[in-house]
């Protein structure tokens, strides 16, 4: 394994934690001083997570769909890069909920 791989595994390691955090269903957070809804869905069996996101007031969307079949986690992009959504998950960060 190569440095840049090990790295990239270690990314995606973390993209895998960032994303079990989030709340399921719709929220509203920051994603590096924007603000961005967000709904996340996961499947009752635990194998698929969707995520689609809109920046509030602007243009700016992320989508994708998370499998996890065979034990291996294969993130799929909604026509976009990946790196796009591994840095929204990353570095979103969701209002706390109303207490």
């Amino acid at each position: 394994m190569t440095a840049s791989s090990t790295s990239r595994a270690t990314r995606f390691a973390d993209f895998l934690t960032a994303l079990a955090e989030l709340p399921t269903g719709y929220s509203q957070g920051d994603y590096f001083g924007v603000r961005w809804g967000v709904t996340l869905e996961r499947s009752s069996d635990g194998r698929r997570v969707k995520l689609y996101g809109e920046e509030l007031g602007g243009n700016d969307h992320v989508s994708f769909n998370l499998y996890r079949a065979g034990g291996k986690p294969r993130l799929k992009p909604c026509e976009m890069p990946e790196v796009k959504v591994v840095d929204f998950v990353l570095g979103f960060r969701p209002e706390a909920e109303p207490s």
